[in-house]
């Protein structure tokens, strides 16, 4: 009885949210997509599909002037005596046409000018009036796919069941929104998410919140993953020129001046179409801008166009935005990507000020039962109608995803996955069970070798393990390493374990077995490029030694931005030599032996064998983090405002000898921040300190990251140097360590006739350390990045110049940051 009696409620509420509903047409009798309609002098209001129908909600039967507006056509109002409901009101749309006739063009300069100069010397007062506001939001994310090939560069592609019809093409992704936000100038937000759908996923959250949103174009920036220069900048001159298109008049009498935006120099980070601009007030009537994937770095996106509608409320006299739309083409290797973000801002209260404990570290909280509303919630609460292909969509995927979950289905999809066939001893196997939440994975025995001096070659495999448990919101999981080099005749067998418990219980991570590891911990040497170094020139830089070794370690997050662990680890730790001096190109010189500290020396050990355990405990603090709180945990969003810290304390006891018995303390401070358009900005400090350490085992050495392969990976250098020897500078004493790096984005490149076309990016850096042992060592480094052709563009090349008590030497870095993916 209780589910009947809150069902006729519900349909009782629904009621109660009566619709004025119709569709709007051109001249033509085509639909009118994302049209803003809005009752007058209200914040009621709605934005059509990409068919031209609309749903507006009325609270109640009278009389009402409907307002549609849209770019490109004559705002339009219309008296709706609406006394029963659904209301059908079919609308058409004339187009705009701006007239000039009326202006005045000197040859001096185009009268755009002037108004921009007015729109810039006015924005600061006009943003101010919609800074502080609530309102309800609503957004919807449609992504499609064309051109799938079955396999691309012989990987084949899958699909989800139901995504894409025969010629490989259809909707990859469909969710929406509803949700309340209070925000307030200039990124202080608080969203909380009411309803959350995802087609064929009623277990998932969309990620198309208010977060990251919010365009405003009275700022100087705009961020797309760069800051784009406004066209209503305090700058904006020196980026932009402006033509005047015409004007035309709202039902308000306000006079709507439509501007031209051209770019001065095609490569920079500028905007290019029209803005709409109010005379006598200067506020942002409309946006109508697209920017081009290649001025936004961004080269497999091809355009991205951003619309935005604001509306006009007689009563306060504000301008506030109602709608936003912004889609994008996107594409390679033939594959064509589309997609289109829709926003909408209904019930504005706009505020003065507000309390202080408004806003929080917490961003966005979505509701327990956010993505468990049924069709009539939806149907009663979308401002925008579905179309005909998005409800095909939904009732396609989700009947899918209905039969996905089913026992019968999953037992039959494991059944044939788990299939074992001979070729899986040498490819890999893989087996799970769906039901149960868990899996295992055999890595197979063809796998990219290595090529080291000590192994010989060496080949990997791995078994993994992995099960989830969605009510406690926890999972476990582990995995077993063999690893076997041919000339050293060794096989040594390494795993871990971790199991996360729940929400705030923090993570234990247990390893141990027997490896063989770098001197320097950070690996600053990949197997790939050693491989490539010793096989064709003879130059074995990775210095190896054998680790026995069990470890235990907890890790929580005390607070948002304050994450600590503590661990305790044993340690046997012996000495190798080389075993191997196999080439490809023969040269002149030998291989250096296995020994960093005796390079000529090929049958002394760095240090005796020995045991030790070793207790650590440290933390990082980021400072200014926000977070997101889901049903199923907590997400934390970065801010580039403020530095990270990080610190250690490690206590080296009970070894075999005192000597390798040691206290170390260390810190750690990095900083990334952006410059507007003038480029992104790092820097990453150490320090640290050993205490009774002065006959501790060289693996327990403070090294570097250096580099003689004259060959980077990576996005930034800001934990490397480019020509520092592995082990020279190595310490077991107080050290600092500076790394700083300025990459411009373009920003002076851009401006440079023919260089511009070349669209890389100029970047100055520094690296410094610091010892008592040595004079301080410093590398000034000069480059370009984003080196490329078209849409490819994975390389970097610096020139460096090393000092140490005058110069040292120089040399070519040649950034391969493609080869992050094979190590």
């Amino acid at each position: 009885m209780h589910k009947l009696l809150s069902a006729i409620f519900l349909l009782l509420g629904v009621a109660s949210y009566a619709q004025i509903k119709g569709k709007i047409t051109s001249s033509t009798g085509e639909g009118i997509p994302f049209v803003s309609i809005t009752i007058e002098n209200t914040y009621t209001g709605t934005t059509a599909n990409e068919e031209g129908q609309y749903e507006l909600t009325a609270k109640s039967a009278g009389k009402y002037i409907v307002i549609f507006q849209s770019i490109g056509y004559k705002t339009k109002k219309v008296a709706v005596d609406a006394q029963t409901f659904p209301h059908t009101l079919n609308v058409e749309l004339a187009d705009d046409n701006y007239q000039l006739k009326e202006l005045t063009i000197s040859n001096a300069e185009d009268p755009a000018y002037e108004i921009i100069r007015q729109a810039i010397a006015h924005k600061k007062e006009n943003s101010a009036r919609t800074g502080r506001f609530e309102a309800d939001f609503y957004s919807k994310g449609i992504f499609r796919v064309k051109d799938l090939p079955k396999k691309i560069m012989g990987m084949k592609v899958e699909a989800p069941d139901g995504t894409l019809d025969s010629t490989g093409s259809g909707i990859m992704y469909l969710s929406e929104t509803v949700s309340h936000i209070t925000f307030e100038q200039p990124d202080k937000l608080k969203e909380r998410i009411i309803a959350s759908k995802i087609s064929g996923n009623d277990n998932g959250f969309s990620y198309n919140t208010a977060m990251s949103t919010y365009y405003n174009f009275y700022d100087n920036y705009v961020e797309f993953d760069i800051e784009m220069v406004s066209p209503l900048a305090t700058s904006a001159f020196s980026y932009y020129k402006f033509k005047m298109e015409g004007v035309t008049f709202d039902d308000n009498g306000n006079q709507i001046n439509k501007i031209k935006v051209i770019p001065r120099r095609d490569k920079e980070p500028v905007f290019e179409g029209y803005i709409y601009i109010v005379d006598n007030s200067w506020a942002i009537y409309a946006i109508d801008l697209d920017i081009k994937g290649y001025r936004m770095q961004q080269p497999f996106l091809e355009t991205m166009n951003l619309q935005q509608n604001f509306s006009y409320n007689a009563i306060n006299k504000v301008w506030s935005k109602n709608s936003q739309t912004f889609d994008f083409k996107a594409g390679a290797f033939g594959i064509k990507f589309t997609g289109k973000f829709t926003h909408v801002y209904t019930n504005y209260v706009f505020h003065d000020k507000f309390e202080k404990k408004t806003f929080s570290k917490e961003v966005v909280f979505i509701e327990e039962e956010a993505n468990k509303k049924d069709s009539v919630y939806w149907n009663a609460q979308r401002p925008i109608p579905l179309t005909d292909e998005e409800v095909t969509d939904y009732t396609k995927k989700d009947s899918i995803q209905t039969l996905h979950k089913s026992k019968p289905y999953l037992d039959s999809i494991d059944r044939k996955h788990n299939r074992f066939k001979i070729g899986d001893v040498i490819g890999g196997y893989n087996y799970r069970n769906s039901e149960k939440k868990f899996s295992f994975d055999y890595s197979g025995l063809i796998q990219l070798p290595g090529y080291n001096t000590v192994q010989g070659w060496n080949f990997d495999s791995k078994l993994s393990f992995n099960k989830r448990n969605e009510e406690k919101k926890s999972y476990f999981a582990g995995a077993a390493t063999f690893n076997y080099g041919i000339a050293e005749d060794r096989l040594r067998v390494s795993g871990w374990l971790t199991h996360s418990l729940g929400k705030k219980g923090g993570s234990l991570y247990l390893t141990g077995g027997n490896t063989i590891d770098q001197f320097n911990p950070d690996n600053p040497i990949t197997p790939v490029i050693n491989s490539v170094s010793t096989l064709f020139f003879k130059d074995n830089y990775m210095k190896l030694y054998d680790k026995t070794f069990a470890k235990l370690q907890y890790s929580k997050e005390i607070t948002t931005g304050v994450n600590m662990y503590t661990s305790v680890e044993y340690m046997r730790r012996r000495a190798l030599l080389n075993n191997a001096d196999w080439v490809l190109i023969k040269n002149d010189h030998d291989y250096t032996s296995n020994n960093p500290l005796e390079p000529d020396n090929y049958t002394s050990k760095p240090f005796d064998t020995h045991t030790l355990y070793k207790a650590s405990i440290g933390g990082t603090i980021r400072f200014g983090l926000k977070y997101i709180t889901r049903p199923d945990g907590k997400i934390t969003v970065g801010d580039n405002k403020y530095p990270t810290l990080s610190f250690k304390y490690d206590k080296a006891f009970a070894g075999s000898e005192k000597q390798y018995e040691y206290d170390f303390v260390a810190a750690r401070a990095t900083y990334n921040t952006t410059f507007g358009n003038k480029g992104d900005f790092g820097i990453n400090l150490k320090a640290g300190k050993f205490f009774n350490a002065d006959g501790i085992a060289f693996t327990d050495f403070k090294h570097f990251n250096g580099n003689q392969t004259h060959i980077g990976t990576g996005s930034t250098y800001l934990n490397v140097f480019n020509l520092l020897p592995y082990y020279s500078h190595s310490t077991n004493d107080s050290y600092f360590e500076a790394h700083v790096e300025h990459n411009f984005k373009g920003y002076i490149m851009n401006k440079v006739p023919l260089l511009n076309l070349l669209q890389w990016n100029l970047i100055l850096g520094y690296h410094q350390i610091a010892t008592p042992a040595y004079k301080p060592y410093q590398e000034f480094t000069a480059g370009f990045d984003n080196i490329g052709f078209g849409k490819f563009r994975m390389l970097r090349i610096d020139y460096v110049r090393a000092y140490q008590g005058g110069f040292q030497t120089d040399g070519i870095m040649f950034g391969l940051k493609f080869l992050d993916i094979l190590d």
